[in-house]
């Protein structure tokens, strides 16, 4: 299967075939990373790692990754870049494109913002652009985590029930887009989601629509509750993560109005602290199946999202899916920025 100079925006945007071929790679990859082969594929090329916000798991895995497949990765910041003083989209996707082999970017805390920032900067670069999490979706996250699941399982994880639920953590707002990746490409994969969220913690309507639509397809069941236990029972999968009221964050969007932005923030906080009760805890893992799994991207907010008991005990997954990210990242760059088909 050729993916050569193919944009990795969204999951959605790949076949459920071309998902499958990720995988299979990263997969290979993954085997041959711990035999201690060298898989050069990518030698003496370039990859643009473009943060607009932190990083730990995404970097390390894309510049750590690019390294194994003989390639080099450029960190680069907007603030020590001309991006700061207001260079378009355009122009940096026609420069790193002509400089390098291919352009990572996360541009994940505006919503409405990001994923169309990356989209333009892949329509002027003539290499591909992979999204290493935008407002939208974090491909390569979710990738991992099903990776995860099925390493897990054993393979066929079709039928299997994946929680994806808020939680709350003492911050202002997080991302919506990895519950977002995962209940569009869950769906596709042939998973029963079950999506749970206070009132006020609404996601995007577009993801929520793939979302309906995959499930259709696929034959399984997508469901909205608004109660952690309800979507926790017979669980095989609990996902609890925090993310932000959408609207309050459209809000401060749209304001410079320092005490307008303060006043956001605030109010979201004490929407936040409402709901304090949505933790992952030990009683409500006896709600999922006994051989249920906890997952996370991570960083988790111990205490808040999940309390100790259960991200260190026996039924959390959380660092094999964290080592994931490598190999899958590996694998999005050998398939798209390769010279011949993997």
């Amino acid at each position: 299967m050729n993916l050569k100079g193919r944009d990795y925006i969204e999951t959605q945007d790949f076949t459920a075939e071309e998902i499958e071929h990720l995988l299979s790679t990263a997969d290979a990859l993954k085997v041959a990373f711990h035999r201690g082969e060298h898989r050069l594929e990518l030698p003496h090329q370039t990859v643009y790692m473009l943060f607009f916000d932190k990083s730990t798991r995404t970097r390390n895995a894309f510049e750590a990754g690019a390294t194994q497949l003989g390639a080099h990765a450029h960190f680069l910041e907007p603030g020590s870049l001309q991006i700061s003083h207001g260079e378009t989209a355009k122009d940096t996707g026609i420069i790193l494109g002509q400089m390098g082999h291919g352009i990572a970017i996360r541009h994940d805390l505006i919503p409405e913002v990001g994923n169309a920032y990356m989209r333009e900067v892949a329509k002027h670069a003539d290499v591909p652009v992979i999204n290493m999490q935008c407002d939208v979706d974090h491909p390569t996250q979710t990738l991992a985590d099903l990776m995860t699941i099925r390493e897990h399982f054993g393979g066929d994880v079709r039928g299997k029930k994946i929680a994806v639920t808020w939680a709350y953590a003492p911050s202002y707002a997080k991302p919506l887009s990895v519950p977002q990746g995962l209940i569009t490409l869950m769906t596709r994969m042939g998973l029963n989601v079950s999506l749970a969220h206070p009132k006020g913690y609404d996601l995007m309507k577009r993801p929520m629509e793939h979302a309906r639509a995959n499930a259709k397809e696929a034959g399984v069941k997508f469901e909205v509750v608004d109660s952690m236990d309800e979507a926790f029972a017979d669980a095989d999968i609990v996902y609890p993560k925090s993310w932000g009221a959408y609207d309050l964050m459209l809000q401060k969007r749209d304001t410079t109005s320092d005490a307008q932005i303060n006043s956001i923030e605030q109010e979201c906080l004490k929407m936040n602290a409402n709901h304090k009760d949505w933790i992952c805890d030990e009683r409500r893992m006896k709600l999922a199946k006994s051989n249920a799994i906890y997952m996370h991207c991570l960083p988790a907010d111990r205490g808040s999202e999940v309390t100790d008991a259960v991200i260190d005990g026996p039924q959390s997954i959380v660092f094999q899916e964290a080592e994931n990210r490598l190999h899958t990242a590996k694998a999005i760059m050998a398939c798209t920025m390769r010279e011949r088909p993997f």
